[in-house]
């Protein structure tokens, strides 16, 4: 008989969201990227920030914090006191256990 996962694993979507004004100038899709450890997604995020410019704004402590706290990590970027875009990343499960449907145990024996 097959035994059923109780849990799924967990892994880490990050979506960048282009907003404010300059948006509008050029429309972009949101970008979502998936990790399967959130050091990792943390450290890809820094390292891409720092090829673009951008101050460090994202650290592994305080997205940790934000994931167990709020159940997800928000940061925006700004350029001249308007925003560019919006970091977010949520805590996601992958192969979710199934649920039960609502099915008994069959009585027969």
């Amino acid at each position: 008989m097959a035994t059923v996962r109780p849990a799924g694993k967990t892994i880490y979507e990050v979506t960048i969201n282009h907003v404010g004004s300059l948006s509008t100038l050029r429309q972009r899709e949101p970008t979502v990227i998936f990790f399967s450890n959130l050091r990792k997604a943390v450290d890809a995020i820094t390292a891409e920030l720092a090829l673009n410019n951008w101050p460090p704004k994202v650290n592994y402590t305080a997205v940790y914090r934000g994931v167990k706290q709020r159940d997800f990590y928000s940061c925006d970027f700004t350029m001249a006191g308007m925003r560019v875009f919006r970091l977010k990343i949520v805590p996601r499960i992958l192969n979710p256990a199934l649920p039960r449907l609502g099915i008994d145990e069959n009585p027969a024996k």
